[in-house]
């Protein structure tokens, strides 16, 4: 078994991300060629950024990628422990991904409803908790941990799962958008299962979320050349749901199965670190969908109905281009990713510095369009001067009648 650190598989892990990055790569191209074939086109709609005809169903490509690896997975010695008998973990995420994946594929091709689609959505995710992969603890600031029982532990799952599903499937809107992020967030998840796994000498509750992100990075990597600007095939529904699944399902598997035994007071911090991540992570995409809700509720709309609102057509309106748009928010992603890793092994004096430097950076990607054009902008706003007359200085023409 290759080991980096003590109980810590990073050869295995490495494997599981590279063939999820083959696997997607090459069954995205298969189904895109087959969708064409079948006429499953996109047609652009008024609110899209997009003005050609694209394949979708790029999410049964992803998925295809995820069972790839995860059968690869379980076929490593040094990683056999993330299965059953031992843990079930594996399996729930693989029959709550697959009806996750079901249900954008139907909506995808027919257009569910929204509230048929959330139904989906928490089916697949109540599905994944009473498998065995749920949330069993949780943290209140000021208090300590909290043990949930049955119901609460289905509860909780639920919502996080559905949460994650639609802030992922909200903000698929650019190119190449919601598989980076997800992609970076799911690295982050990956870089704290390894802490986990090491802190904890290789326990097997360390496994499953370690798999499911590795194979998670691995199938949003294989994607993107794909769906990267100027895009080739569309996630779809399927897609991106699938990615707010994914990531839920990591940091259940990494939050709700510490065992508190083999932490002191001391690691609190280590404890509530996935927790912290899911939220800062998808602080954007999360963001965004609360914004979008109260923005519709407000005016007496659903609020699962679409518009040209969101955070990546402001960003397109202040002059960034498609793939900078996208850049920007990656930007941003990284630098929530990062400091979701580092809160926990860093004293707090110096991750607050590695923090400002890093969003310093941000805030220049962000606005560097805005500061390049401003003094354009100020010359087209500046009315213009009179013309002076030919006989003199100081006078003017008088005006044309």
């Amino acid at each position: 078994m290759g080991t980096g650190a003590v109980g810590v598989p990073l050869r295995e892990l490495g494997i599981v991300l590279l063939v999820g990055v083959i696997t997607t790569y090459l069954t995205t191209g298969l189904i895109r060629a087959a969708i064409i074939r079948s006429g499953w086109i996109d047609n652009p709609r008024q609110r899209d950024v997009h003005h050609t005809p694209m394949p979708r169903l790029g999410g049964v490509a992803m998925f295809s990628g995820f069972l790839v690896s995860v059968y690869v997975a379980h076929q490593l010695p040094a990683l056999t422990r993330a299965f059953q008998p031992i843990t079930p973990e594996m399996d729930a995420v693989v029959i709550g991904g697959f009806i996750i994946v079901l249900v954008g594929v139907i909506d995808d091709l027919w257009d569910l409803d929204a509230v048929t689609k959330l139904l989906g959505q928490f089916l697949g995710a109540l599905v994944m908790s009473s498998m065995g992969l749920s949330w069993t603890i949780s943290y209140w600031p000021g208090q300590s941990l909290i043990i949930l029982d049955r119901a609460s532990s289905m509860l909780v799952t639920a919502l996080v799962t559905v949460t994650l599903i639609n802030a992922i499937n909200f903000v698929d809107g650019l190119d190449g958008l919601a598989a980076g992020i997800a992609g970076i967030a799911g690295f982050s998840l990956f870089c704290l299962a390894l802490v986990a796994l090491h802190d904890q000498g290789g326990a097997v509750a360390g496994y499953p979320p370690a798999i499911i992100a590795a194979a998670l990075v691995g199938i949003c990597a294989g994607f993107l050349p794909h769906n990267f600007h100027p895009s080739r095939i569309f996630m779809g529904d399927s897609g991106a749901m699938l990615l707010g699944f994914l990531l839920a399902a990591t940091a259940t598997s990494l939050t709700g199965k510490i065992n508190q035994g083999m932490y002191g007071p001391a690691d609190t911090k280590a404890m509530i670190g996935p927790v912290i991540a899911v939220l800062v992570i998808l602080c954007i995409p999360i963001a965004d969908l609360v914004l979008a809700v109260l923005r519709r509720t407000l005016k007496g709309q659903s609020p699962f109905q679409a518009d040209s609102m969101h955070l990546h057509h402001r960003l397109l309106r202040i002059g960034h281009s498609h793939r900078r748009v996208v850049v920007v928010i990656y930007c941003w992603a990284i630098l929530f990713g990062s400091g979701a890793v580092l809160y926990p092994l860093l004293p707090f004096a110096g991750f607050c510095v590695v923090m400002l430097i890093g969003a310093a950076g941000a805030i220049f990607v962000t606005f560097e369009t805005v500061v390049r054009d401003w003094p354009a902008s100020r010359r087209r706003q500046r009315p213009p001067r009179p013309s002076p007359t030919r006989s003199g200085i100081g006078r003017f023409a008088p005006p044309n009648k």
